[in-house]
């Protein structure tokens, strides 16, 4: 599955759970994760899609440290089947 379906399965699956899932766009600050997901009852994470199996590279890490050290959730999303567990995380505000 290509990155791109993976993205939009996760948009889907945020818009049917009454979220938005806006593209995230940094001009100036590259690094940063591709969506921004936004729930009902303020939450608010980042996830970085990647193709299955590729990795973030050291700059998008560094990216993700400091959004986790502001107390934002970040996850790494490389397979649609982990959508489930990473809007029960969001909802439920683990991780």
């Amino acid at each position: 599955m290509a990155e791109k379906q993976i993205e939009q399965s996760l948009v889907t699956a945020v818009r049917e759970a009454g979220g938005w899932c806006p593209k995230f766009i940094s001009p100036g600050l590259n690094g940063m994760p591709d969506r921004i997901v936004l729930m009902p009852g303020g939450r608010i994470a980042f996830v970085e899609v990647k193709a299955p199996g590729k990795k973030p590279r050291k700059l998008q890490i560094r990216r993700h440290i400091r959004l986790r050290n502001l107390g934002f959730q970040v996850f790494v999303l490389d397979d649609p089947k982990e959508i489930p567990d990473i809007m029960t995380a969001i909802q439920e505000g683990d991780r």
